[in-house]
Parts: structure tokens; C-alpha cells; sequence
């Protein structure tokens, strides 16, 4: 069983992201193998709140080059949160804005 601190690994700080904010949708890098029951449940653990949906998307890893050589980096799982009207906000997203 993995605990929530697994399943969520880091807030998306981005221009598009923080607009959501005022929607209560919050962006996430989630582990790659986690489900969208898995991270409602552990949102809502860690922050106290109240989870209305979650959608996921699989962000492919891009191609980089350092002069002759190439690669990709790492592909990783995003998710958008959104609370329900009657739960509190993230109080760790109100310092950004």
C-alpha cells in the first residue's frame, strides 16, 4: 500500500495552473502507476479537503540535445484536482498568487 506522500510528488507552479486556482482546480506530479481514486483519497488526506473529480494526463518526455548527443527526459504523470464548492482551499497554493 502506498501512503500519500508517494502517490503525490510535487505541485505544478505554472501560468495556466494558477489560473485554475480560482476554479479550485489544483495541478500535481502524481506517480506514474497511481489512479485517480488513489490521488482523490490522498489529496484529501493531505490537505483536509474535499475532492469533487480528478483527471489525469501522461506527459511524454521530450527530446533534448547537448551537442551531438540526444535523449529524452523523463516522462511523468500530471493531475487536475478539483475541489468541491464546499471544501476549503490548499492553503500552500494562497502564497503563490
Amino acid at each position: 500500500m502506498k501512503t500519500a506522500q508517494d502517490i503525490i510528488l510535487a505541485p505544478v507552479i505554472t501560468e495556466k495552473s494558477m489560473s485554475g486556482i480560482a476554479d479550485k482546480k489544483y495541478t500535481f506530479k502524481v506517480a506514474k502507476d497511481a489512479n485517480k481514486i488513489e490521488i482523490a483519497e490522498a489529496v484529501a488526506e493531505l490537505f483536509k479537503v474535499k475532492v469533487a473529480k480528478v483527471n489525469t494526463i501522461s506527459v511524454r518526455g521530450k527530446m533534448k540535445r547537448m551537442g551531438r548527443y540526444s535523449g529524452y527526459t523523463a516522462s511523468w504523470k500530471k493531475a487536475i484536482v478539483t475541489l468541491k464548492a464546499d471544501s476549503k482551499p490548499i492553503e500552500f497554493f494562497d502564497g503563490l498568487i
